[in-house]
């Protein structure tokens, strides 16, 4: 919500300073500027960019639109689903887990959570985890060097796509310049005509200065860092399921172990210690 309301305040800014000044709009459309500039540019992101990220950048879309997902009702929500499976673990053992991890998209356990019920990843990252544990996996040291690995590779295929994006609107201002040159040439072939005309064909010609700029710094470089602010909630949630999953492997008992998730999350996302208390004991007993 928040890009499209930056976009249009944006959009309302710069075409309303313009009008302001008398500007006349009709000088900004020139249709073989933007041609250039945004047909060069997707070009050089599909050159630069393998399969992978492309397609990433499609998906990348919603994420990018609806901003970072994660908010503090839904990490409350992570902890108390945290804390219940800790429990289960602690009073029956690992393997009252196996059940639910196998079929999680039947578990009672998880579907008493649907907010990460219906986070497929996030579910098969916890899952794969507590599997482990249910096949007597405990050493703690070994499963956090396998979660970082595992983090890392799913940010970096993240922030592939934002990098992209960010490096495709570093480029706009100087394939703005071409437009805008490749419109001085067209001009100066015209350079007999009278000073109206010309005006005109200048004038033209710097439109794709300015739409460079404004597409880069305006646009597309605010949507790769909104990218990527969407996608690094996406790697703190997986933190917190790992820090709990560490603590809980090391023998804490669940209130404890959902404290080490709770306590790693940023302050404008984190419940109180008592949210989380308060939430925990008012969950029915299994």
């Amino acid at each position: 919500m928040l890009v499209i309301i930056g976009t249009i305040v944006v959009i309302a800014s710069v075409v309303g300073g313009y009008t302001w000044h008398g500007g006349d709009l009709a000088v900004l459309w020139q249709p073989s500027e933007f041609l250039i500039i945004f047909g060069a540019a997707f070009g050089a992101y599909m050159i630069g960019s393998p399969k992978s990220v492309l397609r990433g950048t499609i998906k990348a879309m919603g994420p990018m639109m609806k901003g970072p997902r994660h908010t503090k009702q839904s990490y409350l929500e992570l902890l108390s689903m945290l804390y219940t499976t800790f429990r289960l673990a602690k009073t029956k053992g690992d393997l009252a887990l196996e059940s639910h991890v196998e079929r999680p998209n039947e578990s009672p356990l998880f579907q008493k959570f649907p907010g990460f019920a219906s986070d497929h990843h996030a579910l098969e990252f916890l899952c794969d985890y507590l599997r482990l544990l249910t096949l007597g996996t405990n050493n703690a040291h070994e499963v956090e060097a396998i979660i970082d690995a595992e983090i890392e590779a799913h940010h970096h295929e993240h922030t592939a796509v934002s990098d992209a994006v960010v490096t495709m609107a570093d480029g706009m201002p100087a394939l703005g310049i071409v437009a805008a040159v490749l419109g001085v040439i067209n001009t100066m072939g015209s350079i007999t005509e009278p000073p109206e005309v010309l005006g005109r064909l200048i004038g033209a010609a710097l439109v794709g200065t300015f739409m460079g700029v404004l597409l880069s710094y305006g646009f597309f470089a605010p949507f790769g860092r909104a990218i990527a602010a969407a996608y690094d909630s996406e790697t703190m949630y997986l933190q917190s399921i790992k820090a709990g999953l560490l603590a809980h492997m090391q023998g804490y008992a669940p209130q404890v172990s959902v404290e080490f998730s709770r306590k790693i999350l940023p302050s404008n996302v984190r419940p109180s210690f008592q949210e989380v208390e308060e939430t925990v004991t008012n969950m029915p007993s299994d």
